[in-house]
């Protein structure tokens, strides 16, 4: 819809342009279907129209055009892989929408099972045996048996939107679970999220609800600050190492902790004896502050990066990383007050435990001093409590 268009135009379904226009209101993925022809010869198309079709058994479709010049050769293969792209690669989605006589020169890809490639750097692929062709149109209905399939990275896909290409913008996002080992938990955070995404709404940050899974810290849901536009890569589902100082929230009320072990696995003895102190210093307090330091950057830094692609995790040595962040203070005055970049408060389930740790950061200079950040996080951490154990909590009215 143009400017020129007025909300509720309606046209003809024989005008391809209004057609078009209207139908590109709605979303679409991205994808590549790729091919290993009998001769060896590769052969891929982008498509805007994949979508699965069955559970039992396993089906999925997309729609070429009756003039493609590639679906020919994919038909004549008798399987195809859908390689889903991410926000990053609208490159290889023009690359394939293009005429170029060897799409493939200079792309890195594997063979998935039925051997066609799995293009790098996708966000997902579906390998498939080719099932059925029906004609519809000017296009054809291509069913697809799946055989195999696969997650590659934690990035957002590729989508296109009214005649153009881009990614969505999630103001809130749960971590995926495909092994089901995080069920608990993000039946939880449902519960929760609502104060999360108020608590970014009102201090115009982002915040993220972290749980301990064995020997590490999980990020298991964000929710931004909706009027800071476009937001980074996501945080949700990076894991790090359960170690100190980071995660103090989560060890201070664990009564099956060993504090003295995780207070061991700093460098220096001032480091253990620091964190030890910090445990006390959190269960007083109420809550955990991280402050601005060198550390803090490159530690911010290299979770970015991770977040970009997970698989970039060479030489990567979270204990160094660690013994550079500066966190609780024994005194947080004026002067430290100014250094605060992180609040993290503890959010408790049925049985006292600590379920999560829920951390604010990105946020401005606050109006009112730090202090009612804090508090104003605190409450947030009481409400989400209440919630978990099944209380009645009082709707917050948001301020204009």
């Amino acid at each position: 819809m143009t400017a020129s268009d007025p909300l509720g135009a309606t046209g003809s379904p024989q005008d391809p342009q209004w057609f078009r226009r209207v139908l590109g209101q709605y979303p679409t993925g991205v994808c590549v279907v790729t091919a290993e022809g009998a001769d060896g010869v590769h052969a891929g198309m982008a498509v805007g129209s994949f979508t699965s079709v069955s559970l039992d058994p396993p089906l999925v479709a997309f729609f070429p055009m009756k003039t493609s010049t590639s679906w020919p050769r994919i038909e004549a293969a008798g399987h195809f892989v859908v390689n889903i792209l991410g926000a990053d690669q609208e490159a290889v989605c023009r690359r394939f929408s293009s005429k170029a006589e060897d799409k493939f020169e200079g792309l890195a890809h594997r063979p998935a099972g039925s051997g066609a490639p799995i293009l790098d750097g996708v966000v997902a692929w579906i390998d498939c045996d080719l099932e059925e062709v029906t004609e519809a149109g000017d296009h054809y209905i291509v069913m697809g048996r799946v055989r195999t399939l696969g997650i590659e990275r934690a990035q957002l896909p590729l989508l296109f939107f009214q005649g153009g290409y881009g990614r969505f913008s999630p103001l809130s996002l749960a971590a995926p679970d495909p092994s089901g080992a995080l069920t608990r938990q993000l039946r939880h955070i449902d519960r929760i999220r609502p104060e999360m995404e108020r608590i970014a709404r009102e201090l115009g940050c982002e915040c993220i609800a972290t749980a301990r899974i064995g020997e590490e810290a999980v990020v298991l849901a964000s929710a931004r600050n909706p009027r800071k536009g476009e937001a980074n890569a996501t945080l949700v589902g990076q894991r790090v190492p359960f170690m100190p100082p980071m995660g103090a929230v989560l060890a201070a009320w664990d009564e099956q902790l060993d504090a003295e072990a995780w207070a061991r696995s700093g460098r220096t003895p001032e480091d253990r004896q620091r964190y030890r102190t910090a445990l006390d210093t959190v269960r007083e307090r109420g809550y955990s502050v991280g402050l601005l330091s060198p550390g803090h950057r490159v530690f911010v830094s290299t979770l970015e990066q991770l977040a970009d692609d997970p698989a970039d995790d060479r030489a990567l040595d979270f204990t160094e990383l660690a013994g550079g962040l500066s966190f609780d203070p024994p005194e947080i005055d004026e002067a430290t007050s100014r250094q605060i970049r992180q609040i993290s408060v503890p959010v408790f389930g049925a049985e006292q435990t600590v379920e999560f740790a829920l951390t604010a950061f990105g946020f401005g200079k606050p109006a009112g001093g730090i202090a009612a950040f804090i508090e104003r996080l605190r409450l947030a951490g009481e409400r989400a409590s209440a919630l978990l154990r099944g209380e009645d909590v009082a709707p917050v009215i948001d301020a204009d």
